[in-house]
């Protein structure tokens, strides 16, 4: 297998690539693929199929791809490694939660500033078995996109 370029070429791109997404994603905001839609499954397989280009180029061996690959996947390692050991770098790399409602009220605004219709706030409820927004203690939007939803305790 004869490469079109130097391996460490392939490695480069692949964490270039990948530092590239990881740095677009955050400022997309956390509902980017929180909940995976159909539009959101559309939206990963043309990124994908775009940045492949941008990885290997016009080489078609497959060692190029693992190589490309291998790359992603050590930096992503070293970035979770690197995020358990400092809050202050996993606090970049993967934001903080959003509180949209606490003692069943919504918070003004919060859906609008992360792009969320309240018909996805509803559906979150209904997941969690509860009617309406009266029913819960707190609503989190998780800095991994998912929406956490804690009951409030029964009264009286």
């Amino acid at each position: 297998m004869h490469l079109s370029d130097p391996w460490w070429v392939y490695a480069l791109r692949g964490a270039g690539v990948y530092l590239g997404l990881l740095l677009l994603l955050r400022l997309l905001g956390k509902r980017s693929f929180g909940e995976m839609t159909t539009f959101d499954i559309v939206v990963l397989m043309l990124v994908g199929g775009t940045l492949r280009t941008a990885i290997i180029g016009d080489d078609k061996t497959p060692l190029a791809a693992i190589i490309g690959v291998l790359a992603i996947f050590l930096l992503d390692k070293a970035i979770a490694w690197s995020c358990a050991r400092w809050r202050w770098l996993d606090r970049v790399v993967e934001g903080k939660a959003s509180l949209l409602a606490r003692d069943g009220r919504m918070i003004d605004g919060e859906l609008r500033k992360h792009d969320m219709s309240e018909e996805a706030f509803h559906r979150a409820l209904r997941e969690k078995g509860l009617r309406e927004v009266g029913d819960v203690a707190e609503v989190r939007l998780e800095a991994n996109g998912k929406i956490s939803v804690l009951k409030a305790s029964k009264r009286g």
